[in-house]
């Protein structure tokens, strides 16, 4: 695997032309994003862009997509992931194209490099940013489509500039996107600002059965799918809601279970500065950042739970 620079990027996107963009299962803001942006910046350049439309994406971020998505990879396709850490983060339906991934653009840094080159900024709070870079790098101005998913990107993967992974350029992005004209009340009320009922109900239920240990600095959280089933909870009612039990006073690491239909568990971690989430998700397989990591099990939800228990236990 070959590490490139953004200005190297840049020229390798640069001497080539029909590209197909790869988002990750369970797609949120900054991957969903990323592809927009990395989209619309090739097409400005008149190259021929599409993002490989992605079976999970939802109604809070469809509009991101809109005109941009293709249903399968063609021949001739150039493919490029965004936002995507491990071979086991893409959709089901995209594992088949797996060897044809050329390049990976993404910020984890605890990552199972899957491609033969790779852009990877672990210090990018998301991987919009790396994005942003790379198209000035190229020349390209934004837009205000460009805008929204820029900042839909930064905002959504920073908590809307609240966790520790913000850093000054961070920043410098988002005031990027205000200048272009992004829409950024009616981003910030949309993501952040407005809650269903179904994930209030989803909260309360986090709230009632969560498990702590070592005085309470640890939380974990299964969530049984036929919770979620009970209350009607679909994906925009959990979006990020692993970050929720975290903000229980007192705990400082916390990870959330949840069932999917195919049997296998999906981990969330979130961590405050001093905890490592990452150490948590590699012992499954995963990876991510120290403060927001993701793995998965095959195991049943209560197994699951009790070996992420034991992994956070055994590395605090």
């Amino acid at each position: 695997m070959t590490t490139l620079t953004r200005a190297e990027t840049a020229r390798w996107l640069s001497e080539r032309d029909q590209f197909l963009i790869l988002t990750h299962v369970r797609p949120d803001g900054d991957t969903l994003g990323s592809a927009a942006l990395l989209c619309r910046g090739l097409r400005k350049l008149g190259k021929t862009a599409h993002i490989l439309e992605n079976p999970g994406i939802t109604a809070k971020y469809a509009s991101l997509h809109e005109g941009l998505t293709q249903k399968e990879a063609l021949e001739g396709d150039t493919l490029v992931s965004v936002d995507v850490a491990a071979p086991n983060m893409l959709p089901d339906a995209f594992r088949p194209l797996q060897a044809r991934i050329a390049l990976r653009i993404d910020h984890h840094g605890a990552a199972t490099p899957f491609t033969p080159l790779s852009l990877v900024d672990a210090g990018a709070a998301a991987c919009g940013e790396i994005l942003y870079d790379v198209l000035c790098e190229l020349g390209v101005a934004l837009d205000k489509p460009m805008a929204d998913a820029l900042y839909t990107a930064v905002s959504t993967d920073t908590g809307c500039f609240r966790y520790a992974n913000t850093t000054a350029h961070t920043f410098t992005t988002a005031a990027a996107c205000a200048q272009a004209g992004a829409d950024l009340s009616g981003i910030n009320l949309a993501l952040f600002e407005t809650n269903s009922f179904a994930r209030l109900k989803i909260q309360s239920y986090l709230v009632e059965h969560a498990r702590f240990y070592r005085d309470g600095a640890l939380a974990v959280c299964p969530l049984p799918r036929a919770v979620e089933e009970s209350v009607g909870a679909g994906e925009d009612d959990l979006e990020n809601i692993s970050g929720f039990p975290r903000s229980i006073a007192g705990v400082k690491m916390a990870a959330t279970l949840r069932e999917d239909p195919d049997g296998r568990v999906k981990i969330s971690v979130r961590a405050v500065p001093g905890y490592d989430a990452s150490a948590v998700c590699a012992r499954f397989g995963g990876g991510g950042h120290k403060g927001a990591a993701g793995a998965s099990l095959h195991l049943p939800l209560e197994e699951a739970a009790q070996a992420v228990a034991a992994a956070m236990e055994e590395l605090v």
